[in-house]
């Protein structure tokens, strides 16, 4: 009995193993796919290049000549992986974190006026929502509006609002965060929404039958059940976030930021460099949504959840 027993709890370190592998090994080859993929279509985006090069050097070449030279192309039509990786080394690790080559300085700048932004949109998201879910007017009234404010593209509306805060004298991190706000607001107001109206019937009229105020319920009852929609909405927001911050970077020609990397490399040339800021936005938005989930985490824990 004693070794049956003792068997089950035997093998668990070694399924849980098992299952880490199992998990890892299809985005391994998933990865290793991409990677494949991208290194073929940089040679034949990069070879047509490469060849007028070297006609017009008059120079012979070979086959394997000619890939090589499209995969260290200084100015690639679609730079290699490993360019990529170079230019983040020299970036990010070879430079000084406040010197102005540093992507890490420019991420920095981009990830203030997100968090900011992030921060505001949360906050007017849940309070639309609170109101839209409390006031039937509203609903029918405000929530149109609120759709339809995403029907505008955000590249034609960023450039409005930088020009008319810079007629007052808003400058700097605030337009930038309000950009971003007006991205991120609505998935959490949605979200909100539908969380705080998720409680069934039932449940609305226990509350009732305890004659609990509309406080009460929104407390003890409506907030609660709308923890999980809140969180999943806040991944939505905080990676759009980011997208409102470069986007508003764009048009008020900043000399930080991952929006002016884009920029200068785009002015330049610089195809590695404009790839090198993509990778840097792309790992930031990763980081702030698994530390949204790590936050989703702990706090339906704290409620006791059941995950």
């Amino acid at each position: 009995m004693a070794t049956e027993a003792a068997a089950p709890s035997a093998r668990t370190p070694r399924s849980a193993g098992r299952a880490a592998a199992d998990g890892v090994l299809p985005v391994a080859v998933i990865v290793a796919a991409l990677v494949v993929l991208w290194y073929i279509a940089a040679v034949a985006l990069n070879a047509g290049i490469v060849r007028d090069a070297f006609e017009r050097a008059g120079t012979p070449y070979t086959t394997e000549e000619l890939v090589i030279a499209t995969l260290s192309n200084d100015r690639p039509l679609l730079p290699a992986p490993h360019q990529i990786l170079v230019e983040l080394k020299k970036t990010v690790i070879d430079v000084d974190p406040t010197s102005k080559r540093s992507l890490i300085f420019h991420g920095w700048v981009t990830l203030s006026s997100t968090l900011l932004g992030f921060l505001m949109g949360t906050v007017l998201g849940i309070v639309l929502a609170v109101l839209i879910v409390h006031a039937k007017t509203l609903d029918k009234s405000l929530m149109p509006w609120i759709i339809s404010s995403q029907t505008i593209p955000i590249l034609a509306i960023a450039p409005i609002v930088i020009v008319v805060l810079g007629s007052i004298g808003l400058r700097g991190l605030v337009p930038k965060a309000i950009i971003s706000t007006y991205l991120c607001f609505f998935p959490v107001a949605i979200g909100m929404v539908k969380g705080l109206t998720s409680p069934d019937v039932l449940s609305l009229d226990l509350m009732r039958t305890y004659s609990a105020s509309k406080a009460q319920t929104f407390w003890k009852l409506r907030l609660p059940a709308s923890v999980p929609f809140l969180f999943a909405s806040l991944k939505v927001a905080i990676a759009i976030a980011i997208v409102g911050a470069i986007v508003a970077e764009l048009p008020t020609g900043a000399q930080a930021g991952i929006g002016a990397r884009l920029l200068s490399g785009s002015y330049y040339g610089q195809t590695v460099q404009i790839w090198a800021a993509l990778f840097v936005a792309a790992a930031m938005a990763a980081g702030l949504v698994a530390l949204v989930g790590l936050a989703e985490r702990v706090t339906l824990n704290a409620m006791g959840a059941r995950r």
